[in-house]
């Protein structure tokens, strides 16, 4: 047993090793970050700064971007936390060699290059291709919610910015009627010029919000006439023969149910007429009457039960939806923050957030190869595009091999799941029909195989393929594969609300954090000098 204590003796002096590089393990990721940001081509963050003229040098945009990599890699985001560990964390201080910028030049670089990001995205993309990863027998897509940088108490209906403006004008005719009887008329010449009169530009900024969600709602009551017109037609369709899959938005279910059950009778009253007739028919010649079953109660078949069926649940929907208070297109108010125009309240499994829909494509090997944000909730306008995109990362990844792979399965959940989405042109794709679980169920105690059924509908026909014992091993990999990277995103990386605000700043960060969760990956599957090497 130990006689005492070990000695803590703070005043022992040391000789720190003069070369940062001894400062840290060669096999650091900080290293790392700096050999990549080397062989990135940087024109256009150094396009905005002069040199050779008079003031304070300015700090290299290298070592910024490096800073702004690594903080982003190790979960720092904050540029005000930033600057402290610069001069408190050994890593931090190598990037910057002790040279610690304020948090506002942090904040600034960050917020004057959100548009290059996307080329550093694309770099570090190639980077990653050329040391053999961007596997592409797979690809995943999904969105997630990420909230914006305004609080969700700070959105407000046209109604709201309607009278904002009307009591911001009234104020100012107001001052400007008490300044004219208190100095005249005349200019003095010592206003406050008009672009400082309103600092924060609140006035113009709800002028324009105001503008935007009217011609919205004009927008929004042409489309309405035209689903309206779309909806009236296919009502006609049903009354006049079958129409397989769902029905389209904008149509009443239970006016859809009667125009089912009217068609399924106007089909029963036709058999009970024909079978009237042939039974006169065998009266007036002495024959026996047709065998079988009589054919003359018209809520007897078994097409018309079943449509009766199907009319008494959707009254009993529109009852209960009608109780419940959701009975309401007009209930259903368009809403815009004041504090970040562009984002949107959107549904999430934990409740209502003010945020946005980013959209990920991530390869077999966990690496994202395409992005983009949107303010919408739902994901399936969204499906066409990011396969768009995920064909030109495929096409940059194999510019940059020796032997190309070929782009394979679209990986897809019901979120996504329509008829144009499974019939647009594009790589091959396997979109859920319904939940995971579901489809895991049916493929288990319902399996198919081959191909669907002849006259299948492109949802029948997937619904078929995803039963088939191939179709559910491949989509399994789905939340394996996206679900992943949008975990680390959020909880690794931190990026669970954006540090700016608008879309074009909200998409440049996206497009950073997506270059640091690839540079994270290739930092994990090869060594420094492998990156150097194949660099």
């Amino acid at each position: 047993m130990a006689k005492g204590f070990r000695p803590v003796d703070r005043d022992q002096q040391f000789l720190m090793p003069p070369d940062m590089r001894e400062w840290l393990p060669a096999d650091h990721l900080v290293w790392f970050v700096l050999d990549v940001v080397e062989r990135l081509d940087l024109t256009a963050f150094r396009a905005r700064h002069r040199l050779g003229g008079v003031g304070h040098e300015a700090y290299d945009p290298a070592m910024l971007l490096a800073l702004l990599i690594y903080a982003y890699a190790v979960g720092e985001r904050s540029s005000r936390r930033i600057q402290p560990l610069c001069g408190t964390d050994v890593a931090f201080r190598v990037i910057c060699a002790q040279d610690v910028p304020d948090h506002t030049t942090i904040a600034r670089f960050r917020q004057a290059h959100v548009e290059a990001f996307d080329e550093v995205f694309a770099q570090v993309l190639r980077l990653c291709a050329r040391a053999g990863m961007g596997r592409l027998s797979t690809v995943a897509i999904d969105g997630t919610k990420i909230a914006a940088n305004a609080s969700i108490d700070a959105s407000h209906g046209v109604d709201w910015f309607r009278e904002q403006a009307r009591t911001i004008s009234a104020q100012a005719a107001a001052v400007d009627a008490a300044e004219d009887a208190e100095f005249g008329a005349d200019s003095r010449g010592d206003e406050v010029p008009a672009e400082l009169a309103d600092p924060g530009r609140r006035k113009a900024r709800i002028a324009q919000i105001l503008a935007e969600m009217e011609q919205e709602q004009a927008e929004a009551g042409q489309a309405a006439a035209e689903q309206a017109a779309k909806a009236e037609q296919h009502l006609v369709r049903l009354t006049q023969g079958p129409v397989t899959g769902r029905d389209p938005a904008g149509v009443d279910p239970v006016a859809a149910a009667k125009a089912r059950l009217a068609r399924e009778l106007a089909v029963r009253q036709a058999e009970i007429d024909a079978y009237a007739a042939e039974v006169a028919a065998a009266i007036a010649s002495g024959r026996r009457r047709p065998s079988g079953r009589r054919v003359a109660d018209p809520f007897g078949g078994k097409a018309v039960r079943k449509a009766l069926a199907a009319l008494e649940r959707a009254l009993a929907r529109a009852v209960s939806a009608t109780q419940n208070g959701k009975n309401g297109k007009n209930g259903k108010v368009a809403q815009r923050n004041l504090t970040d125009p562009d984002s949107r309240i959107l549904p999430t499994r934990k409740g209502w957030v003010q945020g946005y829909n980013a959209q990920f494509a991530v390869s077999a090997d966990w690496l994202v190869l395409a992005l983009t944000l949107t303010s919408s909730p739902a994901d399936t306008g969204e499906l066409t595009p990011m396969m768009q995109c995920t064909v030109t990362a495929a096409e940059l990844i194999n510019g940059e091999r020796d032997a190309p792979e070929q782009l394979g399965t679209v990986l897809a959940d019901a979120g996504y799941c329509s008829e144009d989405n499974l019939t647009a042109e594009g790589p091959d794709r396997l979109i859920a029909t319904g939940k995971a679980h579901q489809l895991a169920q049916q493929a288990t105690q319902d399996p198919t195989s081959g191909p669907p059924p002849e006259h299948a509908t492109p949802i029948e026909a997937m619904r078929h393929r995803l039963r088939t014992p191939e179709g559910a091993a491949l989509y399994k990999k789905r939340g394996a594969t996206v679900e992943t990277v949008n975990a680390h995103i959020k909880d690794r990386i931190g990026l669970r609300t954006f540090s700016m605000r608008g879309m074009t700043a909200c998409l440049g960060e996206l497009n950073l954090v997506a270059a640091v969760h690839n540079l994270r990956r290739l930092f994990t599957a090869a060594t420094t000098t492998d990156v150097i090497q194949t660099a």
